[in-house]
Parts: structure tokens; sequence; C-alpha cells
């Protein structure tokens, strides 16, 4: 299983980001993925959820009505789309399918003006 993130960089306040995640190694259309963050040193967040034919969308309340959560089932991709970024979203991001204890390496998110 491999999981590499990508998209990330330094954006100011108000500014959108688009992450993407793309695996190999399952069967990406049969599972659950993931958006996960973590800021050095404190413990790793759940950003959001999408089930595995997309049906099934969840998102922490610190991002609802900013980020959206996607995927592409054809590409093994899974994506999100981050706007009306704030300096708290400052992160490495994550994305991780809930069954399975693998992590890819992230990527660095940084708002800031």
């Amino acid at each position: 299983v491999q999981l590499v993130e990508s998209g990330g960089g330094l954006v100011q306040p108000g500014g959108s980001l688009r992450l993407s995640c793309a695996t190999s190694g399952f069967s990406f259309s049969r599972y659950n993925m993931r958006w996960y963050r973590q800021v050095l040193g404190q413990e790793r967040e759940m950003v959001a959820h999408i089930g595995a034919i997309g049906g099934i969308i969840n998102y922490a309340d610190f991002v609802k009505g900013r980020f959206t959560i996607s995927r592409d089932n054809g590409n093994n991709t899974v994506y999100l789309q981050m706007n009306n970024l704030k300096p708290e979203d400052t992160a490495v991001y994550y994305c991780n399918v809930p069954t399975m204890k693998t992590w890819g390496q992230g990527t660095q998110v940084t708002v800031s003006s």
C-alpha cells in the first residue's frame, strides 16, 4: 500500500489549495478514505471522510463549508479542496485508509500573510 500526498504549499489567509493523494497497492474503489492533519507537537486529527463510492461524506466542524473531499476511483486518487484558508489550518496533511495503518509522507500546508 502506498499513499502519496501532494499539493501543499504557502498560501495567504483566504486563499485556496487542492491536495491530492495518489494511491496504489490496494483496491481503492472498495475502501473509505480520509484526510487528517497534524500540527507539530499535537495529535493527528481527522479532517474529512468519504465513502468507497463517495456516498457518505463527513467533515470536522472546523472545516465545514470551506473544505470539500472528493475521489476519482478511476485514478485511485482522493482530493481535498480547501477554500477560505485560515492560519489555524497550517499543518501537515495526510490521507489514510481507515482500516489500514499505512501513512504517506504528508504535504505541508502553511497559511500565512
